[in-house]
């Protein structure tokens, strides 16, 4: 009933930027928090940024000042503005979003999008 579509993701060198989307689609009444989780190869998966319904956002310390997360609640589309990239950016992103849909709220993820950086 509800997908979380990611794109964006590719291969940058250090220090340049990327942009991710995901858009969420199907029945959807309401979204709560929406947010970006990345894994590492070996890596547990960690919190990058989050962003709730009245615009307040959470960032990991390994990216405050260069990541920024944006929500178009219009489209139900989160973005993550990715600037100064460095190596250890490096896994796959995932977007999370809670959404009220028919009959119950449950967290959503999107399949992922792979980010390289390398030189």
């Amino acid at each position: 009933q509800v997908q979380l579509v990611e794109s964006g993701g590719g291969l940058v060198q250090p220090g340049g930027s990327l942009r991710l989307s995901c858009a969420a689609s199907g029945i959807i009444f309401s979204i709560y928090a929406m947010g970006w989780y990345r894994q590492a190869p070996g890596k547990q998966r960690e919190l990058v940024a989050t962003g709730s319904s009245g615009a307040r956002t959470n960032y990991a310390d390994s990216v405050k000042g260069r990541f920024t997360i944006s929500r178009d609640n219009a489209k139900n589309t989160v973005y993550l503005q990715m600037n100064s990239l460095k190596p250890e950016d490096t896994a796959v992103y995932y977007c999370n979003a809670r959404i009220k849909t028919v009959g119950t709220i449950g967290d959503y993820w999107g399949q992922g999008t792979q980010v390289t950086v390398s030189s």
